[in-house]
C-alpha cells in the first residue's frame, strides 16, 4: 500500500535515525512537523528560517566535523555547527559520496 503525504506534514526523513529530513513543500519559519518513512510517529520542529521544497533540515544539533546521517548512512560531514531546524546544504556540509573514508 502506498503512503500519501499529509498536507500539514512539512518534512520527511527516510529513517527515524536520520539527522536530516527533506521538505515536502515550501515551509515558512516557525512550527512544523516531520515524520519518517519507517514510523507512523510525527514530531514537532521549530524553524528559525524558511526551507524550500526539496531542501534538507537538521533534525538534531550537528557539530562541525560530525558525520551527517541520511538513509541510515553517512552522506556528509558538517563543515560548521548546524542547529536544529536550519538548512543543511553546501554552505555547511561536504558530501562524502566520492570519499574513500
Amino acid at each position: 500500500m502506498r503512503r500519501t503525504v499529509d498536507e500539514q506534514l512539512a518534512f520527511l526523513a527516510h529513517r527515524q535515525s536520520d539527522m536530516v529530513a527533506v521538505a515536502v513543500r515550501d515551509v515558512e519559519a516557525g512550527h512544523a512537523e516531520y515524520a519518517s518513512l519507517d514510523s507512523d510517529l510525527r514530531r514537532p520542529i521549530e524553524l528559525p528560517e524558511p526551507i524550500k521544497l526539496g531542501h534538507k533540515v537538521a533534525l538534531v544539533e550537528i557539530a562541525e566535523g560530525a558525520d551527517v546521517i541520511e538513509y541510515g548512512e553517512r552522506v556528509a560531514v558538517a563543515t560548521a555547527d548546524i542547529a536544529i531546524g536550519t538548512l543543511v546544504h553546501v554552505h555547511n556540509v561536504r558530501s562524502t559520496r566520492w570519499q574513500l573514508a
